[in-house]
């Protein structure tokens, strides 16, 4: 037998690398034949509910980063919730409709107009659940816990048919109607969009400075004076009808460089110098209300502009006339409504090109239009000024292209009219992220009446129809007619049938009496259909409730998701879907660029999962502040992994080292614990706490990962298991000494174990199958409860301030061991020399400072209080230390320099202390000797 035999080195087959990319399949196969997601809401029956609503991601290619921190974010929480004394379902759910799908369909040569209508629905349909089917297995793989087999998608009918009644709904209490104004329009898409949909891109545009001259000056002005306006968007002037002045202004007429023209009197010094006029002479001023009614030539169309006064006209640039475009410019188009004026005039097409309301310029593409529009003022001696200029311009963000505002017929939901209840509902709302609320209210605040009518194929269809005389047909029972019919068929019955068989039978209506109907062809806006979610999901499915008690989803949502969700809600039920919000940042690469397939810095979640687990990606989205932009690069993923190796690491020290150890009959009760050991047991507490109150109940996973990790190196390995080795492996099995380390080993495992579960679930398991508890597995179980003990404030400012002195010691043991004085410190002779607080702490600590200091016992001296250090003691400021080479014989077995080596005859090697031991525990052994070393 070997002297090493007598030593209870920890053993554990936990093995030290993860094997992630393998395992956790393995695991994940097992978890779903042992239906763990169902047998734990089974647990969970009858508790107070937690419902997280999944916004739905868009169904269409692979996920990305994005998506895992999304995903692994839920599940986090979830886990959590369910651990934490709460039911918690989690119901994944998929946006199916929209543009993105018909362009694939297009790339893949699918000729929308070679089909009919149905058919091509159909084989949008088709691709959309490709799409969710490789999405799910992709999420699923990031050992996301959840109802996979019955997700929501918005193209269920009976998804569809909720949508519909919200729509009905809103149309019942007078949201719903149809107006001509001008709004985003897509000439790449040839739809509508709403503001949600739009992005902001740096533009060149031209800038021109343009005379309209004076047809009827009322008196004031004559026929020899202009109107100056400023426009970015030449191609508009085709569609001028006015010229905007605000009644509050004052106006100047100026005779510059021979000529006069009008402009504002505070603006005339930037005109001056933008127009480069030599001479400028004020001839006279009036306010902005003499100018109202009075009209212009049109630069180059035969016929006038009115001039009308608007709040809208500022001093910020330009020259305070704006020109008027009612079908391009949602001011222009409120400002003329306001003076009674039914006339637009929008000479663009769906495509973006010039209509022959634009004579001069037909079949050209609007911004093609540009150069000749300013040609053609030149040629007419109306253009005074063009340049150039870069500014922020609105664009379509799926096409990414230019948009414009475009006058057509549209579906709107008019904001105004419950506008104020939004604002009070986003004030009632836990915005975790405080910001989150004023950027929302201010949204809710500023945004016009909602387009929820596109021009396209994919998406639910407006349920509205239309008489013969023209009236539209919108009533309570038409809606849930439709709404019966698509939870039935799908939506796709509308494209079908006629009008007719859509309606209830025998439905007449004043306005057709030949009984014939037409339907519209328009479909709902995309945000109107995850927008309906709350009904659609929250009130249908029973394990959910109603509202949510939290949303959460990037920040780009407070456009989106967030913005359509409460609108629909408070329209409807006239409070919020959700109780809380929560939104994170965007995942950035490691040099803070955003990620692109242009610039090659994406990073495919696959990619990581193959070469490191999903776990590791779980790891960093806890390592991340997500409130943020969060950096993300192989890089940072390799220093997770190494964190991940920490945790493993540790978590296996833990469990080789309590392989023997029968909770039920070993563990020590907390008093009958030392000193040391309850304190370590109340460091364990307080990591709980820490996790739970301002980690998991905060959503603040950060907090958790630091904790975690704080845990584990300060505590754990730079102290209690860096001196436990001297305790458990060589003690006697049965000391208490060794079982007290034991029982905080065991409990610690258990309890970090189960806090780690929500974030690294796999590893977590393979950690249980280790650890010796009732659950078969840790996901069903409960998080550990936070207890305080008896006395632990006084305990814990007592082993502060040993760790303080225990610093000072081991600063002075590595200046010796720099000296080459000493090579381990069990080689070290510890003198103390303290002052009075500092001796009285070392009685205090009621343990043996010898083991917690990792030096020989045989050579630790504590001088008497006031006596005086040598020279060559290492002076602090409460206590002097005094390193030396101990001068004993190292102990075979417990590696201590000790005076009584070879005290016991049979076993020479050995401390008194070993010998002791290895007697009682291996007599044979003993009396047959031990190999020796060769």
């Amino acid at each position: 037998m070997k002297m090493k035999d007598t030593l209870h080195l920890g053993k554990t087959d936990f093995p030290m690398r993860g094997n992630l990319p393998v395992r956790e399949v393995e695991w994940q196969k097992e978890w779903e034949e042992a239906n763990i997601y169902q047998r734990r809401q089974e647990l969970n029956e009858g508790k107070p509910s937690f419902i997280l609503h999944d916004g739905p991601p868009y169904a269409n290619g692979n996920i990305h980063l994005g998506h895992s921190l999304n995903k692994i974010s839920k599940d986090i929480i979830v886990r959590s919730k369910s651990m934490s004394g709460f039911r918690a379902p989690y119901v994944p759910g998929w946006d199916t409709h929209g543009l993105p799908i018909e362009q694939v369909l297009t790339n893949k040569g699918i000729k929308r107009k070679e089909m009919s209508m149905a058919a091509y629905r159909e084989k949008c349909k088709e691709y959309a659940l490709s799409q969710v089917d490789k999405q799910r297995a992709d999420f699923k793989r990031l050992g996301v816990a959840g109802d996979w087999e019955h997700p929501y998608i918005t193209l269920q009918p009976e998804y569809e048919a909720e949508e519909i009644r919200v729509f009905g709904k809103m149309a019942e209490k007078g949201y719903i109607y149809k107006g001509l104004k001008p709004i985003y329009w897509s000439p790449s898409s040839e739809s509508s969009l709403a503001e949600a949909e739009i992005e902001y891109k740096d533009v060149k545009s031209p800038s021109i400075y343009v005379a309209f001259p004076v047809v009827d000056g009322k008196e004031l002005l004559d026929t020899d004076t202009s109107f100056i306006i400023w426009t970015t968007t030449p191609w508009t002037l085709p569609a001028n009808m006015g010229i905007s002045a605000n009644p509050d202004f004052t106006y100047v007429q100026i005779l510059a460089d021979d000529r006069k023209f009008v402009v504002a009197k505070e603006l005339l010094d930037t005109v001056k110098e933008a127009i480069g006029w030599e001479k400028v002479e004020v001839l006279q001023e009036f306010p902005g209300t003499a100018l109202e009614f009075m009209t212009a030539q049109h630069p180059f169309y035969d016929r006038t502009s009115l001039v009308i006064l608007g709040d809208h006209v500022t001093l910020d640039a330009g020259t305070g006339l704006v020109h008027t475009a009612p079908g391009h410019g949602e001011d222009d188009y409120f400002v003329w409504q306001k003076y009674g004026f039914k006339d637009i005039l929008s000479p663009v097409d769906s495509r973006g090109m010039m209509t022959d309301e634009a004579p001069g310029f037909e079949g050209v593409f609007y911004d093609k239009a540009n150069p000749m529009v300013t040609d053609l003022l030149k040629e007419k001696g109306a253009l005074l000024k063009l340049d150039f200029f870069t500014h922020s311009y609105p664009h379509d963000w799926r096409t990414k292209k230019p948009v414009i505002y475009r006058a057509t017929p549209q579906w709107f939901a008019s904001i105004d009219k419950f506008r104020q209840n939004i604002l009070d509902e986003v004030e009632k709302v836990d915005w975790i992220i405080p910001w989150g609320e004023t950027r929302l209210y201010n949204m809710i605040r500023d945004r016009g009446d909602w387009v929820i009518s596109r021009q396209r194929a994919w998406g639910v269809p407006l349920p509205i129809f239309y008489a013969e005389n023209g009236d539209v047909i919108l009533t309570p029972e038409t809606i849930e007619h439709v709404a019966q019919l698509f939870a039935e068929h799908g939506s796709n019955v509308w494209f079908e049938r006629e009008a007719k068989e859509l309606l209830p039978e025998g439905f007449t209506h004043p306005g057709s009496p030949n009984g014939q109907f037409t339907k519209e062809t328009d479909i709902m806006d995309v945000w109107f259909d995850s927008g309906s979610s709350h009904e659609a999901v929250l009130r249908q499915r029973p394990e959910l409730s109603f509202p949510a008690d939290l949303y959460l989803e990037g920040s780009d949502q407070y456009r989106g998701w967030f913005n359509s969700s409460i609108t629909t809600s408070v329209a409807v039920n006239g409070v919020a879907p959700y109780k809380a919000v929560l939104s994170q940042g965007f995942t950035l690469d490691g040099e803070g660029r955003k990620m692109s397939k242009s610039l090659g810095n994406t990073i495919l979640p696959e990619k990581v999962i193959k070469q490191m687990g999903a776990d590791i990606l779980r790891l960093w989205v806890a390592s991340v502040d997500t409130e943020a932009d969060v950096r993300v690069s192989m890089d940072i993923l390799n220093q997770v992994s190494e964190v991940y190796r920490k945790i493993r690491n540790t978590m296996r020290f833990l469990l080789a080292n309590t392989a023997d150890f029968e909770p039920a009959k070993d563990t020590v009760a907390y008093d009958q614990l030392r000193s040391v050991d309850k304190y370590m047991m109340v460091r364990l507490n307080q990591t709980i706490k820490e996790i739970r109150e301002n980690g998991y109940d905060k959503y603040d996973f950060l907090t958790i990962y630091k904790t975690v990790m704080n845990f584990m190196t300060t505590d754990l390995s730079s102290f209690y298991l860096d001196f436990a080795k001297d305790v458990v492996y060589i003690e006697a099995e049965d000391n208490h000494q060794r079982r007290c380390m034991q029982t905080v080993f065991y409990q610690t495992a258990v309890a970090l174990t189960k806090l780690l579960t929500p974030i690294i679930p796999h590893t977590a398991e393979e950690i249980w199958k280790h650890l010796k508890e009732t659950e078969d597995y840790v996901q069903l179980a409960e998080f550990p409860a936070y207890q305080e003990y008896p006395n632990q404030g006084e305990l814990l400012d007592t082993w502060q301030a040993f760790m303080d002195f225990r610093d000072k010691v081991l600063k002075a043991l590595e200046a010796a061991r720099n000296e080459k004085l000493i090579g381990k410190s069990l080689e070290a002779k510890l003198t103390i020399y303290p002052n009075e607080p500092v001796a009285e702490l070392l009685k205090a600590v009621d343990a043996d400072i010898a083991q917690l200091l990792i030096v020989s016992p045989d050579y630790l001296t504590v001088a008497p209080v006031g006596a005086e250090a040598p020279a060559a003691a290492q002076i602090f400021d409460d206590v002097a230390l005094l390193v030396e080479k101990a001068d004993g014989e190292v102990c075979d077995r417990c590696r201590q320099v000790r005076k009584d080596v070879g005290a016991d005859a049979k076993l020479p090697t050995l401390c008194s202390h070993c010998a002791e031991i290895v007697e009682a525990g291996f007599p044979e052994a003993v009396a047959e000797g031990f190999e020796t070393k060769k």
